[in-house]
């Protein structure tokens, strides 16, 4: 019992530690500000991945998953949560404080312009196949992004069935995600605990 208590502190401390401390205040409003007022059509964890981890490098692939999990189960909004905890990993509290306002307030700024024009231009059919568009971009962004971090799972069968499990539960069964999550939770905890074990002894 105490063994497994030591490897949740452990990995609670692994996602806390900042993977980049010289990401500026600065920098981080600029790259929120640019994902808030440019991430259309969904797929807002692609986007964060995009820059975060593959053009700025703040963060690795493991760690910006663990850190989307984590905003996954929170309560809130996804994005949002997204953004103050890396904010939080890499500047501290004000690094959330920059990291939140940028990804809100170009996003509330778009949407109320948007809304506007969307209500004098709901009426032609082109504007609905521009926002199919949209919606096609952030779909095929987020799968980008799971084929992707996909083949850091190579040769892990454990994970690849319970991530596999959740998606037909909740995409094809159309089971209820909280639940589901909840369930998934203790399998995955002790499947994270093997694989690490296992990378320890080998």
């Amino acid at each position: 019992m105490r063994r497994g208590e030591d490897f949740l502190e452990q990995r609670v401390d692994e996602i806390n530690q900042p993977d980049d401390p010289h990401a500026s205040l600065g920098s981080l409003l600029v790259s929120f500000l640019k994902l808030g007022a440019s991430s259309f059509g969904g797929g807002m964890a692609a986007w964060t991945y995009r820059e975060i981890v593959e053009r700025r490098g703040w963060m690795t692939d493991e760690n910006f998953l663990q850190t989307q999990t984590i905003a996954q189960i929170l309560p809130g909004a996804n994005p949002v949560n997204l953004a103050v905890y890396i904010g939080l990993k890499l500047r501290g509290l004000p690094g959330a404080i920059i990291a939140a306002f940028a990804m809100v307030a170009p996003a509330f700024t778009v949407i109320i312009l948007l809304s506007t024009v969307y209500r004098q231009l709901s009426d032609y059919p082109e504007t609905h196949s521009v926002l199919r568009g949209l919606a096609c971009v952030g779909i095929a962004s987020t799968l980008t992004m799971g084929m992707k971090t996909a083949r850091r799972l190579h040769g892990q069968t454990l994970p690849i069935l319970i991530a596999l499990s959740v998606f037909i539960m909740v995409g094809v069964l159309r089971w209820p995600l909280v639940p589901v999550v909840f369930a998934s939770i203790p399998p995955s905890v002790l499947v994270s605990y093997l694989l690490s074990r296992d990378k320890k002894h080998g």
